[in-house]
């Protein structure tokens, strides 16, 4: 078993390269179910490709799963998303984290292990990916400074709710001067006496050419940013007080444009939950 799995190689590897816990680097994958797929394509993802198309890979440390419902679609904006046509579509989205400085090892083992299981026919075709990346993170801001969990707890930590945010600007350097603008001024202004805990912030990164051909190559890669709102309350409760009219606020700044703003709820693994409530 050693010489056919390489066993060996293991302890060395474990010996060198980076291994912190911050989340250096993401992957952010909406996914939209073809119609009438809805429950295989959510026993497919839970009961194989969550594990072995993601958390068994080196460097990928934490993960989460969160659903939008039709009434949770419903509250996206803008209606004309260069990121959802509709705005609706991708009603599933996981979040993974991967350790700071591991990018290019993890994604080494997942390329060439998404071949081996569409090999081994354990890839679910039935779907569409409407928002995929891998994203390096660029900031995390906190509402409450030093207290509560930090951003590499996050995906582990019973969050009730997650805001994705996408913003595209119109060059590197105008999306400079807008992280800038979120993490200094923006972002704690609104994250002060709100249910949001913290926001990540990331920017995506290329795929590589040897991707699966079911994924499409990322776009915005130096001019978009993401960002994910983790919540304390269901987005439902907070949406009109403390999400509407975010992209008029970024707007106004004059350093970019709001292309999605869309609320999930977390799943409940190893259950059909919510899936009867997607269309």
């Amino acid at each position: 078993m050693s010489e056919e799995t390489r066993s060996e190689t293991y302890a060395e590897l474990a010996a060198v390269g980076p291994y912190g816990v911050r989340p250096g680097h993401a992957l952010i994958t909406m996914v939209e179910p073809h119609p009438g797929h809805e429950y295989a394509y959510n026993r497919w993802y839970e009961d194989d490709h969550y594990y072995a198309g993601a958390m068994a890979m080196p460097w990928m440390y934490a993960g989460r799963r969160w659903v939008a419902t039709r009434d949770l679609q419903l509250l996206r904006y803008p209606e004309k998303s260069a990121i959802a046509q509709p705005v609706t579509a991708g009603c599933y989205i996981t979040t993974y984290w991967v350790t700071d400085g591991r990018y290019d090892d993890h994604m080494r083992w997942t390329v060439a292990i998404n071949k081996r299981l569409n090999r081994d026919a354990r890839v679910y075709q039935d779907r569409t990916h409407v928002f995929t990346a891998f994203q390096d993170h660029e900031a995390t801001v906190y509402r409450d400074g030093a207290a509560g969990p930090r951003d590499y707890h996050a995906l582990d930590h019973p969050y009730a709710g997650l805001v994705v945010e996408v913003i595209d600007t119109d060059s590197a350097e105008q999306r400079a001067e807008l992280l800038e603008w979120l993490r200094a001024r923006h972002l704690p202004k609104r994250l002060a006496g709100s249910p949001a805990a913290m926001v990540t912030v990331f920017r995506p990164t290329p795929l590589p050419g040897d991707r699966m051909t079911y994924v499409k190559q990322v776009e915005g890669v130096d001019t978009r940013l993401t960002l994910l709102w983790f919540l304390e309350t269901d987005p439902r409760e907070c949406w009109e007080a403390h999400f509407t009219g975010l992209d008029t606020l970024v707007t106004e700044s004059g350093l970019g444009r709001v292309e999605l703003m869309a609320p999930f709820v977390p799943t409940i693994p190893g259950t059909d939950r919510y899936v009867a409530e997607l269309r």
